[in-house]
């Protein structure tokens, strides 16, 4: 740890102090990212950067409400290992131990668990894990995709018609955090997908995301790992879809801390 403890980060409290912290009931965050290719201009920490960075400042409005975890900085990369520097790990194996970090947190008491995902080949996994926590546990568990809230901000002063990986809103959010590791002179722009009715990789302005879920070998898709238009990334946009971002998530954790647990019927 460096500098000052922080209130709302798990790791910074003795287990002394965490035992009398479960009496509030905040809710424990966790936030789980990557170590995978973002194109020629960002390095391998993208999605654990920034789905911490906005844990982080979403608790920075409610600190009283929440603890965030240790991120978790590595995910399912399979189709990710053309391109070097990429970690994966495989799909059981995450799910194993997501689940061995919830049942941790429900052991000690705390109620409300979130999971906060930077990846999208995570998602079918980490609703895995929360569904499997819930049913394994007494608690509540859930799982959402951090670029998810800020979504409506993005189509609102993006100029991208299409959102996927290393692209507009990663490549802004990652700017406005710290602007000195993105290259921007090697931003590409590259769409490298058949027209089709049913299938695209990502979100379109006006369709949303695909209505076929097929995964294909990355390098099959993209020269660079750019899917999208990072071209068009700036400051002033990340600075928005974060704080966007932080302030959904921090009203999602209150609404999330409140929702009751009912107790279950055995309908038999």
């Amino acid at each position: 740890m460096k500098g000052p403890r922080l209130p709302y980060r798990y790791d910074h409290y003795t287990w002394v102090e965490l035992k009398d912290i479960v009496k509030n009931q905040p809710v424990v965050v966790l936030p789980v990212g990557s170590t995978e290719d973002h194109g020629h201009h960002m390095p391998l920490d993208v999605d654990s950067f920034l789905a911490s960075s906005v844990c982080e400042a979403a608790a920075q409005i409610i600190p009283d409400q929440v603890l965030v975890l240790p991120a978790v900085p590595y995910g399912f990369e399979d189709h990710h290992m053309d391109f070097p520097g990429t970690i994966t790990i495989h799909d059981d194996h995450m799910l194993n131990f997501i689940l061995d970090i919830t049942k941790s947190v429900a052991h000690h008491g705390f109620k409300k668990i979130l999971i906060v995902n930077g990846h999208g080949s995570n998602a079918t996994i980490l609703e895995t894990a929360a569904r499997r926590t819930v049913i394994e546990t007494d608690v509540h568990c859930g799982m959402l995709n951090w670029w998810s809230l800020a979504q409506s901000t993005l189509w609102k002063i993006g100029d991208s018609e299409l959102q996927s990986h290393a692209d507009e809103i990663e490549t802004s959010v990652y700017r406005y955090l710290n602007d000195e590791a993105v290259q921007m002179d090697k931003a590409t722009r590259e769409i490298k997908i058949p027209e089709s009715k049913y299938y695209w990789r990502g979100w379109v302005r006006g369709k949303g995301a695909s209505p076929l879920r097929m995964m294909d070998h990355w390098s099959r898709i993209s020269d660079t790992g750019v899917i999208g238009d990072a071209t068009v990334a700036t400051v002033e946009k990340g600075e928005q879809l974060f704080k966007a971002a932080a302030q959904g998530l921090a009203e999602l954790i209150k609404e999330f801390r409140d929702l009751p647990i009912e107790p279950r019927v055995d309908r038999h």
